[in-house]
């Protein structure tokens, strides 16, 4: 991106899985943090040492308008939510691409080795019109960025 061209926009982004594109309103939760472990040293009462330990992630969170039939992402999570820790759960590597306004792909975030951990269903209220919302949880071992610039 030249020192012309505008910031990219989050609203402009797309999800896919297993070669499959799928539509969401909303994702969340892409971040990583280093933790730090504190060490008091012998002798020295003024401050600790704060090392550096493992880094984390939390999990990935996508929203979207329901989807009542025929996706591919709703079958995987009932096959892994409800096969129960008896059945080998499938993972997927998932990617997060953040698009330019022709629909080229600026970065993109690979999340490896994911897999569902929650889904629901926002609340069902007879006396609004607002859109259902289904919102899907994924654990992952690890994400990478890459980026087209």
């Amino acid at each position: 991106m030249d020192n012309n061209s505008a910031y990219p926009v989050g609203f402009y982004f797309s999800l896919s899985f297993e070669g499959e594109d799928a539509a969401f309103k909303e994702v969340s939760g892409i971040s990583k943090e280093l933790g730090v472990e504190e060490v008091a040293g012998g002798g020295e009462n003024r401050f600790k040492y704060r090392l550096p330990t493992v880094s984390s992630s939390k999990n990935l969170v996508l929203k979207r308008a329901i989807v009542p039939t025929g996706s591919k992402l709703i079958k995987w999570c009932s096959d892994t939510l409800d096969g129960g820790l008896g059945n080998t759960i499938q993972t997927q590597d998932v990617s997060v691409d953040l698009l330019d306004d022709q629909g080229k792909v600026l970065m993109k975030w690979t999340f490896h080795n994911a897999y569902p951990v929650s889904y629901a269903v926002s609340d069902l209220k007879s006396q609004e019109s607002e859109i259902l919302i289904e919102t899907i949880e994924l654990a992952y071992t690890y994400f990478n960025i890459t980026s087209n610039s």
